[in-house]
């Protein structure tokens, strides 16, 4: 939904929020890093190294699933299917990191994560050709 002035504000709340979820993964990573005074890379401490990979796998896909958002809510796809992307990939993300960072194998939180976040990537990317099309 574009406002008034032509801003896409619902875009611009998934992007605050998942801005918001990868600063607090980034704020993990610097935590741990210090609880195990480790400056570059991982210092072969697992907790650390799937904190790193939890803050970079977001890093992945965000980004992109966001552009391809705000291209389509720019585009004047209608806001339940902005909204569905918006809230799918907060919420896979969010299930990856937590699965993630809890374990380095399989866990719930992590598969629901990230089928949900190809599931949208791929919808959003399908989305975004169909509307160029």
């Amino acid at each position: 939904m574009l406002d008034n002035t032509g801003a896409p504000t619902i875009s611009l709340l998934y992007i605050g929020l998942n801005t918001l979820l990868i600063f607090a993964l980034a704020m993990y990573v610097v935590v741990l890093r210090y609880r195990h005074k480790v400056g570059l890379g991982d210092g072969g401490v697992p907790e650390l190294l799937r904190a790193i990979r939890a803050h970079g796998n977001a890093l992945e896909y965000v980004p992109l699933t966001l552009i391809m958002m705000l291209g389509l809510e720019l585009s004047g796809l209608s806001d339940t299917h902005i909204h569905v992307i918006g809230a799918t990939l907060l919420i896979g993300r969010a299930l990856h990191a937590w699965g993630l960072v809890s374990t380095s194998g399989t866990s719930p939180g992590r598969f629901l994560g990230t089928l949900s976040t190809w599931g949208i990537f791929v919808y959003a990317a399908i989305l975004c050709l169909i509307t160029a099309l």
